[in-house]
Order: C-alpha cells, then structure tokens, then sequence
C-alpha cells in the first residue's frame, strides 16, 4: 500500500494523538467511511483489533455485490444497498481491487417457488433495480445453462456482481491512508472516558496505548454491542452466524457464469453457488446462530447439506473439485442495519449489525455515516488535494511473456514464481511485506498466494523464510494471522 502504509501502521505509543474522528473496526464498514472521511480537512483515525485490515467478517463472506431485490425498501440495508451498488464501477476506476457484474440469478426448481420469485421481482422493481428480469424457464437456462435441467422459472439482476472483499477493504485503506489517515492496528479498545470539558474521547488499547478523538464511529462488526458498552452506549446483543463453505478448484467444470441463489427462506438467502472473480467457485453459506464469536470451526455434517444443497441447483458441482472448506461470523442484531447516532452517550455513532447486504451498501453505509457526523457537529471541509486513485501494481499471473520479461529485468524476483498455484512472483510475496502484511493470512488476502489447489503445501515454508528476511522477525514470531496463531512448533533448518 505504498509509503503511506508502512509510515502509519502501527504507530508508536508516543505518536498517539488528538483526532477529530476515531473509528473502531476497520472491515467494509470502517474503511469506506475512512476513505469517505479522507476527502475532508479533518483527522481521522482507524482502530483495528486484528494484526491487519479485514481480518474480522470480510475476510470469509460470500464476496457479492448484491442486486437489489432481496430487501423490502422500508428497509433502511434495502436503500444502502441499491444505492451501494452503484457506486462501484466509479470505485474499480480509482481503486485496484477485483471486481465483476456478472449478474445474479435466482432459480426456481418448483412451480410453488415462483410465487417467491414473482415477489422478489416486484420488490427491486419498487426499489428501482435497473435491468431485473422475471425469467421463463427457457430464458434463465439461457443465463445460466449450468443450471439443473428441473429449474422452471426465475429472476435476473444484471447488476449483481463479485469482488474480493479483503483485496476491497485493502484499497480502501490505502486510499483513506494516502489523504492522511492514520490506522492503528493490534489496536484493542479496553477503555473510554469522555472529558467533557475539552470535548474528547480518551480511548486506551489493552496494550497502554491511547488516542483522543471528538467525534467515534463504532463499526466493530461482531463486537460492536462490547464497545458500546464501553462507551456508555446502547446496550444490545450481537450475535453471531456462522456461515460454511466449499470453496472449487478453477479447473472445475461445474463453475457458473453468474451468481446462482435458491429461492431463500424466512431465515437465509440459502446455499449459493457463486463464481468467484478470480476464478474459483464458493458453494454456501450456512446459517446456524452461535454463542462463540470466536467459533471458525467447520462440521461434516453441514459441508454435506451444502455439496447437496448446491447440487440441486448445479448438478456438475463435484467433491473431487473441492480445494478448501472454511467458516465466516456475520454479525446479526436485528431485521435492518442499526446506524445512528447514540441517544445515550454524546459524539458517538453506532454502526451495527451490518450483515448481508452490508458488503454490497458498504459504500453508501460511508457517505450515510459521513452525514450522520455533519449533523452533529463535525465541521467538514474539502481538500482541494485529495487524490482518490491508488497504485495499481502488476501481477505477475495476469502479465504476457513480454511484460513479465521487462519486469524481470529490472528485478529477479518477478522471475521466482513463489505460488505455482495462483502464479504469485516473489516481487510480491516481498511488495506485500514492506507494504506492512506481516502475517500468513495477510500475505494470501493481498496476493493470493497460499489461494490455490495446494492451499499453501508447495509456498507457505517460502513465504515464512521472505518474512523472516524482509523483517527480521524470527521463526517463532511469524503468525498465521497475529496474536497466538504461531506457525512453526520447532526452528526452520
């Protein structure tokens, strides 16, 4: 992420100071209102509990921009959604991440469903989703000729798409970071107290740390009813959901052109089968509400509900396709989105419960949040210098010979193929270190090394031994993703 990141992350105890804006979490939510928050002539703070961005929800989510239609617009996810929805093309110009409107089917595989259907189509016409289409059986097999031959009917959004949600929040940061935001990680906030007298928030980490801010943004995802409490806030319950899924190989044959959803239920969108767009296949998620926010776990029980479920709807989808299965935590609160400002505590905005859609309005949920302080108080002022565009840097797998080649010459190590798999150069196993991912999982989520078949088996030993040299952290210290999450049990020979 460039010079910007590596001189602001993690900063140092004694550079903690006085903010205008601190905002806790830094997943989609955090991270488009500091990129939106980065425009004004304001300081801003970010917050992170984990040992890099994105580590909490968006990480392991479905990665969808949804269509639109799901929700009622009485809705208040519904109206962020839609709105967030357009805002990404203009977001893929300014930033580098990977994004696709491949669209989104819904398949009816009875004659009862299409009642469902025919409702879901009326409401995003009412929210005004543009393109959706009530389809004949003929008409969505044409979509999506993978589909099983027992479909009847359906719905198509053209608008719904796929990005990777880490690679998302990463460039968001970078952006946010290059027009002077700070992002504090391993940052745990333990305790809040408000001076009333100077307007500020003294908000101190479990490691001593502390900042001052006027103005917090609570967008802690599954621990944002904890940090309400801390600030004297609301009280209210987040629970979490844990969502399963396969995750194909990119050589299966079973992979769609478009998002496929079941018709959903009064509890779930249901079990998808999503082309990822890097070219790998999700199969899920699952829905099954948990005590432990901390509970990744995965059963085989479920991951068979899910291969059947999906089956269903693609009948090609095979186990000998299947690379990886894993879990993701979404935060649920209540039926809509929870963003206000707090009623019982003063310069303190809460942003809870963002689950689906919350990716998807994620960039609408900045500029809601944004407003949201302006009518507070918070004086907002443009930069005439604000920059919204990033780097987009090369990789290595998306290159011709020729491209490769001049890259090579210039540097060996994009000659020194690190993950076969994904085809990831060693020049980015190291650009990715130096831009301040320290870790395994932060190494995978900014290149996709590790992504692949192997799942790590052929490159994560290289890619320790490049942390090692790039930051002189020895073998014991490297972490899958911070904290205890030690890799190695004895000492690299």
């Amino acid at each position: 992420m460039g010079a910007f990141f590596l001189s602001n992350y993690n900063p140092a105890p004694e550079k903690a100071g006085n903010y205008d804006v601190a905002i806790i979490g830094c997943g989609v939510s955090g991270a488009n209102i500091a990129r939106r928050l980065s425009v004004y002539t304001i300081k801003t703070a970010i917050l992170e509990k984990g040992a890099d961005v994105s580590f909490g929800t968006s990480k392991a989510n479905s990665g969808i921009i949804h269509g639109g239609f799901h929700h009622n617009k009485k809705h208040l996810k519904a109206r962020l959604e839609v709105q967030g929805n357009l805002m990404f093309d203009q977001l893929r110009r300014e930033l580098d991440f990977p994004f696709r409107r491949c669209g989104i089917v819904v398949a009816a595989l009875h004659e009862d469903e299409m009642k469902a259907v025919e409702h879901l189509y009326m409401q995003g016409v009412e929210n005004g989703v543009i393109g959706i289409e009530l389809c004949s059986r003929d008409r969505i097999l044409e979509l999506e000729p993978k589909l099983s031959p027992d479909v009847v009917g359906g719905l198509y959004a053209p608008g719904g798409g796929m990005i990777e949600p880490y690679r998302f929040v990463f460039a968001l940061v970078e952006s946010a970071m290059k027009n002077g935001v700070d992002l504090y990680t391993n940052y745990k906030v333990q305790a809040a107290e408000r001076d009333v007298a100077a307007g500020l928030w003294r908000i101190q980490a479990a490691d001593g740390r502390h900042i001052s801010a006027r103005y917090v943004v609570n967008a802690a995802g599954l621990f944002a009813d904890d940090v309400s409490c801390i600030f004297g806030g609301e009280e209210f319950s987040i629970k979490a959901r844990k969502g399963e899924y396969f995750l194909l190989d990119k050589q299966t044959k079973a992979r769609p052109e478009r998002v496929v959803f079941p018709v959903p239920t009064a509890v779930s969108k249901g079990m998808l089968v999503i082309p990822t767009v890097e070219g790998t296949v999700l199969v899920g998620p699952t829905a099954d509400e948990i005590d432990d926010k901390s509970d990744y776990s995965t059963t085989t029980e479920r991951l068979e509900q899910i291969l059947d479920s999906g089956k269903t709807m693609v009948p090609s989808l095979s186990r000998n396709d299947v690379i990886t299965n894993f879990a993701g935590l979404r935060p649920y609160l209540e039926e809509d989105f929870y963003i206000k400002p707090s009623r019982k505590t003063p310069a303190f905005v809460q942003v809870a419960g963002i689950q689906s859609p919350g990716l998807t309005a994620s960039p609408a949920i900045g500029e809601y949040v944004k407003n949201l302080l302006k009518d507070i108080g918070l004086n907002l002022i443009e930069k005439p210098a604000w920059d919204p565009f990033v780097e987009e840097r090369p990789k290595a797998r998306e290159l011709s010979p020729l491209e490769l080649d001049k890259l090579i010459a210039k540097d060996p190590a994009w000659g020194n193929i690190v993950c076969r798999c994904e085809k990831v150069s060693e020049a980015e196993i190291v650009q990715a270190v130096r831009l301040g991912h320290h870790t395994l999982d932060g190494i995978k989520y900014f290149t996709r090394a590790q992504m692949g078949r192997c799942q790590g088996g052929f490159c994560t030993y290289k890619i320790i031994k490049i942390i090692m040299r790039e930051t002189g952290l020895s073998w014991d210290e490297v972490t899958k993703h911070g904290g205890e999450s030690r890799v190695l049990a004895a000492e690299l020979v």
